[in-house]
């Protein structure tokens, strides 16, 4: 009887260690709302099942209804690799323990792509000088509040350079997926909408007939292109999988590169660092610090001890960013 307890209990322990190394090597891979979660995942899965079967994990996809549920699933650890915005990657490194560790390229040889402010081609809205001046009459499709190029770089580039606050200068301000807002510019739904040469591609290739209904009113300054993140705290050997994956995927193979083409227009995949970063963190900091200046709220010595404060970090950044590219510049 005790013999046969024994077995059972080295049985139960045997399967408990099995059932952990699985789990070990269980990975969610989490991607932001860009689109519905059907379209990106008939753009994901293909690349999903390929990595599956080149490094034995087992890699399921995982997707939210907007950005903060990938950084919060990764913050608790439901999701340890992701694919994000640089804002939202900004997010998942400083609050869910993540990790830049790679970054997608582009078929046209750009280093990264181009937020737009679009409307339809058979709108009054002509121009963007045209909008900025009647703000009150527009309906404006924003993005998603951790989007880089559906919020925080036309936030930046396009308002706040000009002196307009987006939230309270038009008529009406509809935060939505770059998809969404596409279609609603399509459908006369919103007068003009934020979103990214990525969306309009897509538009192009994928729904050809849609494509001459968009009109781009604004090109902003190139965006690095977007990076993969996973938790920093994955064993070591998992990580090396996933590099190496990544850093080799459709180099050379005919059928990877129509997947990682299909996904966005991609040609791959490169080698990255958190250094990528450090522009967003800038044009964020900047942006808080127009916002602290424009705060009616707020008094002259507390506008000039944060303005102080937001001071001290972007001059942190500028720093940073001297070292890494003097590092890059000595190999």
């Amino acid at each position: 009887m005790k013999a046969a307890r024994y077995v059972l209990a080295g049985a139960a322990l045997a399967s408990c260690i099995l059932t952990q190394t699985v789990h070990a090597e269980t990975l969610s891979f989490g991607i932001i709302s860009t689109d519905s979660s059907s379209a990106l995942k008939q753009r994901w899965q293909p690349l999903i099942d390929d990595l599956n079967k080149q490094t034995g994990l087992d890699v399921k996809a995982y997707f939210a209804t907007d950005y903060a549920g990938i950084i919060e699933a990764m913050r608790f650890n439901k999701v340890q690799i992701g694919f994000f915005g640089n804002a939202s990657a900004i997010e998942a490194v400083d609050r869910s323990n993540g990790e830049v560790f790679a970054k997608v390229k582009y078929k046209n040889g750009e280093a990264g792509y181009y937020p737009l402010l679009i409307t339809n081609s058979d709108s009054k809205w002509k121009s963007l000088d045209q909008v900025l001046k009647n703000t009150k009459e527009v309906n404006l499709g924003f993005g998603d509040p951790n989007s880089t190029s559906g919020t925080l770089v036309p936030s930046y580039y396009l308002f706040a350079k000009n002196g307009i606050n987006a939230k309270t200068a038009f008529k009406s301000v509809l935060p939505s997926s770059h998809e969404a807002n596409m279609l609603a510019v399509i459908n006369d739904k919103v007068d003009v909408a934020t979103n990214n040469t990525d969306m309009l591609d897509i538009i192009r290739t994928q729904k050809p007939q849609l494509y001459p209904k968009v009109r781009v009113l604004w090109k902003s300054p190139l965006i690095p292109s977007d990076p993969l993140v996973y938790r920093r705290d994955l064993p070591q050997a998992t990580k090396d999988k996933l590099r190496n994956f990544f850093d080799h995927y459709a180099e050379k193979d005919l059928h990877e590169q129509q997947i990682v083409n299909a996904i966005s227009g991609y040609s791959g995949f490169a080698d990255l660092s958190d250094a990528q970063l450090v522009p967003i963190r800038q044009m964020a900091l900047f942006q808080k610090k127009q916002q602290v200046q424009n705060d009616a709220h707020l008094d002259d010595a507390d506008k000039r001890s944060q303005i102080a404060a937001l001071d001290q970090k972007i001059a942190a950044l500028d720093n940073a960013q001297t070292a890494t590219q003097t590092q890059a510049a000595a190999k």
